[in-house]
């Protein structure tokens, strides 16, 4: 099977914690055979660090919302290879956004995802993993992205949620997160899109593939998976969308999903 796995709320803890029951139970779906695709809205330096955590060496991972998808390889410096980076003008968004959230914090992840990881403004600690560099707003404007970041530290995630509705966006996919938290990707990208380039080079069928998630950036990944599973902390509109719900985070549910493919 292709076995895709959102990051934060589904195998981490939002304190970047590790149940040893939840690790446990993706090395032995990986040892089973099962493709582990980690599919996550991570940038590429935080997306490895987890690869690596779990000791996933070979095989496939879609970072960034779908901008960019890996080829694992302990041979390549890193051990991985980028497969697939696709790119969008960010400078339409970045200023229709700016004037509804003046006071928000931006971050942009160019076409060079190893090194071009621009922000407005450091973000609160924990939030964006890598190196990354402050920048005059304008400077954000002037090159391809394949992520973009808006945060807001003073607005609640309904309040942020209304503005960005309000703001008449378009032109690209877009998540707002569980704090006030809005991720942009090229239009028509998604977790998804990615995970069925995937697919079709793994030769995977179609009704071989699982995908378990918590947030509205796995909504389209829930609609490609032939069995979709939402955590149970998700919120009503994800739980929604799944085929299915397991426990939450905090009582390991993701490991009630994947520890019956094993015992197969």
């Amino acid at each position: 099977m292709l076995i895709a796995l959102d990051i934060d709320g589904t195998i981490l803890h939002w304190d970047e914690t590790l149940s040893p029951r939840v690790e446990s139970a993706i090395r032995a779906v990986a040892a089973a055979g099962h493709h582990v695709v980690l599919a996550t809205g991570r940038s590429l330096p935080g997306t490895t660090a987890v690869l690596h955590r779990l000791g996933l060496d070979r095989g496939w991972a879609v970072c960034s919302n779908g901008s960019v998808t890996l080829r694992l390889d302990p041979r390549r410096p890193g051990g991985y290879a980028i497969a697939d980076v696709i790119t969008f003008d960010p400078a339409p968004a970045l200023k229709l956004l700016r004037e509804y959230l003046p006071g928000a914090l931006f971050f942009v992840e160019g076409a060079d995802v190893e090194r071009t990881r621009l922000v407005t403004a450091p973000f609160p600690d924990g939030e964006l993993t890598g190196p990354v560099q402050v920048v005059p707003f304008d400077q954000l404007l002037h090159q391809p992205a394949t992520r973009v970041v808006v945060r807001s530290i003073e607005h609640t995630s309904e309040e942020f949620g209304e503005l960005v509705a309000a703001s008449g966006l378009h032109g690209v996919s877009y998540a707002v997160g569980w704090t006030a938290w809005l991720d942009l990707a090229p239009e028509g990208v998604s977790k998804a899109s990615a995970l069925d380039v995937v697919r079709a080079r793994l030769r995977v069928p179609p009704e071989q593939t699982l995908a378990v998630g918590d947030g509205n950036n796995d909504l389209e990944m829930f609609a490609w998976a032939h069995r979709s599973v939402a955590m149970g902390q998700a919120r009503d509109d994800v739980l929604a969308a799944a085929g299915e719900i397991t426990a939450s985070i905090e009582d390991d549910g993701l490991a009630l999903v994947l520890e019956p493919l094993v015992r197969r």
